[in-house]
């Protein structure tokens, strides 16, 4: 059950920052619907073709496109009063990013994929959706930028959950690997941490 519920927010959450740059971008409301479900069940299909789910859960099922219809619907209702906080398609980002590493885990686990596989599918869920959004709308995937830790946060979650669902109970482990993730994005985001580049005498400039 719980491993719905989170896979539901982290549905709800990338939706809603899907929905967040869409509208930062200009898009009519077909293209804000389209960019927030997209968005939101992007990570669930790449993780259900990796898992061989055929057809993916997300399509095959109402729940998760009504979902992702929903919050698309409510962010781009609330999103005069959000929209000044320059920070909020990240946050969002950030919270769907936890949820869906840690249950795109459990699916795979449930499914018979080992530890390893399990771990790396939580981390292909956590950044699809991202991934999708960002090219989408023709922007350098948050995965791919060096300004602030983000595959790491989620593959750090993904990972305790899969080391404590070995040796207690699944809910402890999406529980702790949801929070680590997610509090782990955040503070990367508050502190500014990030990983080291290449040399810096290497890197190209705009031309």
């Amino acid at each position: 059950m719980l491993q719905l519920v989170l896979n539901y927010l982290g549905i709800a959450m990338f939706a809603s920052s899907g929905a967040m740059v869409a509208i930062r971008k200009g898009f009519d409301l077909f293209g804000i619907a389209a960019l927030g479900i997209l968005t939101g069940v992007g990570g669930g299909v790449v993780r259900d073709v990796f898992l061989g789910i055929h057809p993916p859960t997300s399509i095959q099922h109402w729940p998760n496109i009504t979902v992702a219809v929903v919050a698309t619907a409510v962010a781009t209702l609330a999103a005069r009063h959000v929209i000044r906080f320059n920070r909020i398609v990240l946050t969002l980002d950030a919270v769907g990013m936890g949820f869906f590493a840690t249950s795109g885990a459990a699916i795979a686990a449930d499914r018979g994929a080992s530890w390893f596989a399990a771990v790396l599918v939580g981390l292909t869920t956590a950044i699809g959706g991202g991934i999708i959004r960002d090219v989408l709308v023709r922007e350098i995937p948050l995965l791919m930028r060096p300004d602030d830790l983000y595959a790491v946060p989620a593959l750090i979650g993904a990972t305790t959950y899969a080391v404590i669902d070995y040796f207690g109970p699944q809910w402890v482990g999406l529980t702790v690997g949801t929070v680590l993730a997610t509090v782990l994005r955040l503070a990367g985001l508050v502190f500014g941490w990030r990983l080291p580049t290449g040399p810096q005498d290497l890197i190209v400039g705009d031309p």
